[in-house]
């Protein structure tokens, strides 16, 4: 059985393992408005959270 010959450093480790904790953004459709916004985040183009105006928009 092979074994290694020096120990790894924390960098080679970690750098290693960086990519194993990155999710894909998990997105939502806002009802209002139907645009694609991410879970738990105001509407940046209509201003509603979970069905209530939050920031009052221009439009």
């Amino acid at each position: 059985m092979a074994v290694p010959k020096r120990r790894q450093s924390n960098q080679k480790t970690r750098s290693r393992r960086a990519h194993d904790f990155l999710v894909p953004r998990q997105l939502t459709f806002c009802p209002t408005c139907g645009k694609a916004v991410p879970t738990h985040r105001v509407c940046e183009s209509c201003g509603h959270y979970r069905g209530r105006v939050v920031i009052k928009s221009e439009d």
